[in-house]
């Protein structure tokens, strides 16, 4: 628990940074994801790496009016993401949040299995973002590690849903930040 929490911080930091860079004319442009523009990547990572990790550690399902927003269209949604970023943060901080199974409506899996893979989806989709609007992401050592175990052992069954494209190569020595977003299809050159 206390890795998963320790990088779901450093990522929300992050993530609340780059979301800040975020210029509003690059949101019409293509993102690299599929067939999304920035603009329906950014609401995506908004709404499942901010409301969605919140609703998670609180075990309630997201609101149709959230699902539905365009978080875009209000010129302060970096902020206001930033602000909905510590909130969920927080609401991992109790410790019996970590304990039991969250029903994802279609399986029950452990608490701490379903915080790690938003923190996966906190660093990739911010990768993205970055990218897309010509900034860099950084993690650490430690939650780069943390994000390999959970990209490497997720990474074929969200191959089967078109969530990750297949592997790209990069060399043996790439940073392992590098190599965990190429295991995720996604070229970090």
């Amino acid at each position: 628990m206390e890795n998963e929490y320790t990088s779901m911080k450093e990522c929300a930091a992050e993530a609340a940074r780059v979301a800040r860079g975020v210029d509003a004319a690059r949101l019409p442009e293509p993102s690299g994801c599929g067939d999304w523009d920035v603009r329906a990547l950014v609401n995506h990572w908004v709404l499942y790496t901010s409301h969605g990790l919140e609703h998670r550690a609180l075990r309630t399902t997201l609101p149709d009016e959230l699902t539905a927003r365009d978080f875009t269209a209000d010129a302060g949604w970096a902020e206001a993401y930033a602000v909905q970023l510590d909130k969920a943060v927080a609401a991992w901080s109790d410790p019996a949040v970590w304990e039991g199974e969250i029903d994802l409506g279609f399986a029950r899996t452990p608490a701490p299995a379903i915080a790690a893979l938003l923190v996966a989806e906190l660093a990739l989709h911010g990768w993205d973002v970055a990218h897309a609007t010509g900034q860099d992401y950084r993690v650490s050592d430690d939650t780069a590690r943390l994000l390999y175990r959970v990209v490497e052992a997720n990474a074929e069954e969200y191959r089967k849903y078109d969530g990750f494209a297949e592997p790209v190569p990069v060399p043996d020595d790439a940073p392992l930040f590098h190599r965990v977003l190429a295991l995720s299809g996604r070229d970090p050159r």
